[in-house]
């Protein structure tokens, strides 16, 4: 049974990852990482730390679902202490990202912005439609909770990623995440990247391919919170027995 430690406990995404691993047969909440009281109940014999340190050490495999912040934390001490750890925080900007890479040479990481199996084969969809169909048009639409803090989505952004590429573009130089006023005809290889809020809404990603006379759409749509905490379960199931490097929720499935 894999001994796993949450980090972010407190979290919508790390509160499922509890629960679920009181009924599990194929891993145990060994450890949780705390800075504050929960409010919430843990099985008992689980340790509640708020020692860094004592946390990786206490646990055979990490979940981290928290903030840019906190993931930048929780990898400084890791570097000295490795751990295998899967990464499901959004809103990573580039220099997490390049600490992410280095703290991968001393331990296996996985980083998804989206930990839905869905959206991995979406993912994978999508390279195929954009470089075949190179003539039409992207635009991506991403919808979640008003709660959400980054825009757009991570997920979004990693999409519009993997069509750029798809295209041998560089994302940061065609995206547009913004549209207003008369800003003229729309250029060929734009990538339109937007966001809505609202509501309680887990998640929505639309990706469409727009043609003369003809259109093709991808929409993803999460239902509940337990596709991204049953999917990070499996992953930490997966990585714990991978060599020293950094992994995608793809790499997991094998695609």
């Amino acid at each position: 049974m894999l001994k796993i430690g949450v980090f972010g406990a407190g979290g919508r995404i790390g509160k499922l990852i509890v629960e679920l691993a009181k009924e599990s047969d194929v891993i145990k909440l060994e450890s949780v990482y705390a800075r504050k009281e929960l409010d919430f109940s843990i099985e008992p014999g689980t340790l509640i730390t708020s020692d860094l340190k004592i946390f990786l050490e206490s646990c055979e495999v990490v979940i981290d679902f928290t903030t840019p912040q906190g993931t930048e934390q929780l990898l400084e001490v890791a570097l000295k202490h490795p751990r295998p750890i899967v990464i499901g925080t959004t809103g990573l900007e580039s220099h997490h990202e390049n600490l992410i890479k280095e703290a991968a040479k001393k331990m296996p990481i996985l980083y998804a912005s989206n930990m839905s199996l869905g959206v991995a084969m979406l993912n994978k969809a999508i390279r195929l439609v954009a470089s075949a169909l190179r003539d039409f048009d992207i635009e991506i639409v991403e919808t979640h909770h008003h709660f959400k803090k980054d825009s757009p989505s991570g997920t979004a952004l990693r999409l519009a990623k993997s069509c750029a590429e798809a295209r041998n573009l560089d994302l940061d130089k065609v995206r547009i995440s913004g549209r207003n006023g008369n800003i003229g005809e729309r250029t060929k290889d734009e990538i339109g990247v937007m966001a809505l809020r609202g509501g309680d809404v887990a998640g929505i990603h639309n990706v469409g391919f727009y043609g003369e006379g003809e259109y093709l759409e991808f929409i993803h749509t999460a239902t509940s919170r337990l596709t991204f905490a049953k999917g990070a379960i499996k992953a930490a199931l997966w990585l714990k027995n991978q060599p020293n490097s950094l992994y995608s929720i793809e790499d997991s499935l094998g695609l």
